[in-house]
This record gives structure tokens, C-alpha cells and sequence, in this order.
């Protein structure tokens, strides 16, 4: 059926009002319970019993450096910890008989679910078994969704306190994020999913007969436990190589939307909480309407210019429904595609290397503006805010004030950060692409082995992976081989730096903010709750991001879409 068929069309818009509805119906709730968790001074008779065990006393506080500390040591010992599973997995029980995991794709894969990128450069039902699955990658999608969220804390302390040495424990916000908002959330979720009829059971490997005689081996695992966290804390790693798109991860239309609502729920409700621990319900719902024009820009982009069938072999067949489950349709993968690359989340329910040039761009541009639309778990809301003190400090500039946000000062220190921040993931991408194409030996491999659609659509697979990787998303073009030695190992530091840089920097500028006192609201104070802000903060996010990476995509996407 064609996208642009009546019946599709209806079917295409009422999905979309579903998620926006659900959304808006979640925004108050679920924020303030974010805002509650991590404002609440009593602790849980587990959370003590947990904080007993690791030796952290609660009632403790950190200074920025503290708390960044520990977010590098416990990330560090979940690599660790992931790596050698893999390497060991031929002797862990339910291994399915499966080998180790080579040293190179065990790096980039510990890595990639450690930093909440979730990137997969292997078939997981045929190279992790079921112990790998569970106790790695599984416990991981938890972690590092609760690491982004406790840092978006951080940062929303360092604009709520005064004259404040401290922004919290990390510890506490991990165990909190935890117990009380991931966990809850996942176990419901994976029950929906069930009923859904996502598979969850420990059969391995069956034979069974096809229906022209001959025989096909399923594999089968814990996949509704995995898919719910995998998507409530916009990890995105499948539990099989085809990921949302294989039906039993993503079996029906409806279920591809509860999964969508789940992918946005958190991030669009950090927001919300945000206004409510500073004290001012209006800042949120200003951060909240920027995240949502961008998001829904993107749908409408993306569905455009797919339905549009631009290019001769979508035009003849009808539509541009190659690399499209049948089931979803153009409209239902547009949706999933605009909502999985506006947040950290790398799940896929189409193949987005088959989208048409132009359509395939603004998935690589939702994760080129940060993916602050609505962005990851914590992520989305810390980068947003980060570009808010840049807009701020343009909004300073244009009425000659000191620049101010939420009662403190934009000072040198605090630009400073954020500068950097913005400028981490663009040195990143720019940089591993450029010296995947500037080392002669490197190159010789990448456009023998890994670009398999050489020209101008090879450059974007790689862009595409390079930005997929320093923006912590995980998603792919799928047409490019990425188990080399030179790509594991590129986009694995790509991974580490795009994920702990921007976090540290998010740390020192919370802490920076902290130790401020609050600076009186006067007639002169430019307010950052009116549309005009959110206009001005949602230029600015588009502006940064054309500027920076305009140029290289005029060599792929862009030019791809003109020949």
C-alpha cells in the first residue's frame, strides 16, 4: 500500500496524535515523579541496604570533580566487566555453544553499551549467548540510562542551589534512577510487550518445517525484558540483528508506537522535572516546546520526503519502500526513525541505508543537532540546557547585558564549558571521518572492505557511523561493515570521548553554576520562559549544527539527492 493511499494516510496521522497525545497526558505526571525521586530526603530501607554493600554513605554530598569521578570509575568498571564476559562466554552457561567474542569487536561493543550508544557491529542472536545478553548488555541499558539521568540532575542542582560547594551524591542518583523510575518502568513495560506478543523464554536454537517442506533454524531469548529498558532508556540495541523491525522484537503496528511513547516518554518529562526542582514550571515547558517543535519537524521532514519517492527505482515501484517492513508502512518507519535518531536510542524498525538521500539526511541531522529533540534518558535535557546558555549569552549580546539564566551569571567560565561542549561531537565526527579517508592504509581497507556503495552514499554510511558514534545513538545505514580493526577501534574512542567529555563538562559547569549565588531579576533580565527564548534557543540549536556540519554534507546526502 502506498504512503500516499487515503487509508494510509489516516493511519500515518493518527499514530503521530497517538504519541503526541500520550505524551502530553505523561509530561506532568511523570515529571514530577522524576522530581520527587531525586528531591526526596529519605532514603529506602533497600536503597540503605544497597548503599551498606558499596560502602557510600548517603547523607554525603559531592563536589563536581567527585561526582565526576565516580561516574568514570564505575563506567570504567563496566567495560570491564562487559569485555571479559564476551571474552569468556564459551565457558558461561547458556551460551548457546556460541565462541568468545573477538577482542576487537568485544572493545567496541563494551564500550558502545557502557556509554548508552548501543551500536552493534554483529549479529547478536548468532554471537552473544543468552548469559552475555542478560548479565551484560541487558544490566547495561540499565546503568547508563541512569548515569545520563543522574548528570541531568547535576546540572539542574547547579542552576537550583546558591553558594553551594556540592551537587549532589552520585550514587544516590544512580541507586534512585535505579530502583525507583528505570526498573518500575521496564518491568511494566515488558509485561505490555508480552501481551504484544514480543517473545521472552530460554529456548535457543529450533528446527522448524516451512511451509514449502524445507527447514529453518529460529533463535529465540529473553527479548521482551531486554526490548522494554532497551527502548525506556533509549539504549537501542536489538536482541536480533534485524533489531525493531523483526517481529519478535516489534511484532504489530501498535506495538511499534507503544515503543516510540517509550523511546520519548523520560526524555520529554525531564523537562517538566527540571521546572520543577528550579522552582519555575515555566522553564520546562520553554525546553519541553523547543525538544517538541524540533521532534516534530523531523517526523514531518523525514515522512515528506520519503513519501515524495524522490529517485527513479522508488518512483517505478511505487513508493519508497525499500528497506520497510510491509506492516509499518512509510509513515510508521518515519515515525520511528525522526523519534530514534531525535534521542540517543539506535533501535531501528526500517533499514535507514534503503531511505531515499534526502530522507536518509535528517535521521543524520536529528543526531547532528545534539539530539537534544527530545535527545537521550538525562542526555537530551543537559545538552538542551547547555545550548540554552548559549542562547542566553546571544540574548545578552543583542540587549547589552551580562547574560543571565535562571538567576545566575553567564560568566566567562560558564561559556567557556559550554563551548566546549558544543564543539566535542563535531571534532569527533569531522575528525574520524577525515582520517578514515586521509591514512592511506586506512583508507585502502574502509573502501575495500567497509563501503560497499562507493561514491557519494559510501561517504554518508560513514558519516552517518561517525555521528551515530560520537553522539552515543547506535544506530546505522546498515550498508557499511563495520567489524574491522580500524572502525572498532575508531568509533569505540569515538563512543568513550563523545559520552565522558560532554559529561565531565556538564559536571564542571553545574558545579560552576552551584557555587553562584542568585542574581536579582530586574527590568533589564532577558526572560527565558517566553517564546521568543525558545524561538531564539531553537535557532540557535539549528544554526549551530548547520554551520558545522553543512559543508560534508554537501558531499553526501546533499549531493546524493541532486544527481
Amino acid at each position: 500500500m502506498s504512503g500516499t493511499d487515503p487509508a494510509a494516510i489516516w493511519s500515518g496521522v493518527l499514530q503521530i496524535a497517538t504519541v503526541i497525545l500520550a505524551l502530553a497526558l505523561l509530561y506532568v505526571p511523570l515529571g514530577d515523579a522524576i522530581a520527587r525521586v531525586f528531591d526526596s530526603p529519605k532514603h529506602a530501607r533497600v536503597e540503605r541496604g544497597i548503599y551498606r554493600v558499596i560502602g557510600v554513605d548517603a547523607t554525603a554530598e559531592q563536589t563536581w570533580q567527585a561526582y565526576a569521578r565516580g561516574i568514570l570509575l564505575f563506567s570504567a568498571m563496566g567495560v570491564l566487566f562487559v569485555y571479559v564476559l564476551q571474552r569468556a562466554q564459551a565457558v558461561l552457561p547458556a551460551s548457546l555453544g556460541l565462541p568468545p567474542v573477538p577482542e576487537g569487536l568485544a572493545f567496541n561493543t563494551a564500550v558502545s553499551f557502557v556509554t548508552n550508544t548501543n551500536w552493534q557491529s554483529y549479529s547478536p542472536e548468532v554471537t552473544l549467548g543468552y548469559t552475555v545478553q542478560l548479565a551484560g548488555l541487558a544490566v547495561q541499558n540499565f546503568v547508563s540510562a541512569a548515569v545520563g539521568i543522574a548528570v541531568a540532575v547535576a546540572l539542574i542542582r547547579g542552576f537550583a542551589r546558591r553558594g553551594s560547594a556540592t551537587i549532589g551524591n552520585f550514587w544516590v542518583d544512580l541507586v534512585r534512577a535505579l530502583g525507583r523510575i528505570l526498573l518500575p518502568l521496564a518491568i511494566l513495560m515488558a509485561i505490555v510487550l508480552l501481551i504484544g506478543g514480543v517473545v521472552q523464554n530460554f529456548d535457543g536454537f529450533q528446527t522448524v518445517q516451512t511451509v514449502t517442506g524445507g527447514s529453518q533454524v529460529i533463535p529465540g531469548g529473553p527479548v521482551a525484558s531486554q526490548e522494554a529498558i532497551k527502548e525506556l532508556g533509549t539504549n537501542g540495541g536489538g536482541f536480533f540483528n534485524a533489531n525493531s523491525s523483526h517481529p519478535f522484537e516489534n511484532p504489530t503496528p501498535w506495538t511499534s508506537v507503544l515503543e516510540v511513547l517509550m523511546i520519548l516518554a523520560i526524555p520529554f518529562a525531564m523537562p517538566r522535572a527540571f521546572g520543577r526542582m528550579v522552582g519555575d514550571n515555566r522553564q520546562g515547558y520553554a525546553i519541553a516546546g523547543v525538544m517538541a517543535s524540533l521532534w516534530i519537524a523531523g517526523v514531518a521532514l523525514t515522512t515528506w520526503l520519503e513519501l515524495r519517492a524522490a529517485g527513479t527505482a522508488p518512483q517505478l515501484a511505487g513508493g519508497a519502500m525499500e528497506g520497510k517492513e510491509v506492516r509499518f508502512g512509510i509513515w510508521g518507519s518515519t515515525l520511528f526513525a525522526a523519534s530514534t535518531t531525535g534521542t540517543s536510542t539506535g533501535a531501528v524498525n526500517s533499514m535507514h541505508d534503503s531511505y531515499t538521500a534526502l530522507g536518509g539526511m535528517i535521521p543524520t541531522l536529528n543526531m547532528m543537532l545534539g539530539e537534544v529533540a527530545p535527545g537521550g534518558v538525562g542526555t537530551g535535557l543537559y545538552g538542551m540546557l547547555v545550548l540554552a546558555i548559549i542562547a542566553v549569552f546571544v540574548g545578552g549580546l543583542l540587549i547589552g547585558r551580562t547574560p543571565e539564566y535562571l538567576g545566575k551569571k553567564i560568566g566567562p567560565r560558564e561559556i567557556k564549558l559550554a563551548s566546549l561542549y558544543i564543539l566535542v561531537t563535531p571534532a569527533l565526527v569531522l575528525g574520524g571521518v577525515a582520517l578514515s579517508f586521509a591514512i592511506p592504509p586506512v583508507r585502502a581497507d574502509v573502501e575495500a572492505t567497509s563501503i560497499w556503495n562507493p561514491g557519494v552514499h559510501g561517504l554518508s554510511e560513514l558519516l552517518y557511523a561517525f555521528t551515530s558514534a560520537a553522539n552515543n545513538n547506535g544506530s546505522a545505514f546498515a550498508g557499511l561493515t563495520a567489524n574491522t580493526p580500524w572502525l572498532n577501534t575508531a568509533l569505540g574512542v569515538a563512543m568513550l570521548l563523545g559520552r565522558f567529555i560532554p559529561i565531565v563538562l556538564a559536571l564542571a559547569l553545574a558545579g560552576s553554576l552551584a557555587a553562584q549565588d542568585r542574581v536579582p531579576t530586574t527590568i533589564g533580565t532577558l526572560p527565558t520562559h517566553r517564546p521568543q527564548f525558545a524561538a531564539l534557543l531553537a535557532v540557535v540549536t539549528v544554526v549551530i549544527t548547520a554551520l558545522t556540519y553543512f559543508p560534508v554534507l554537501t558531499l553526501g546526502p546533499l549531493a546524493e539527492g541532486l544527481l
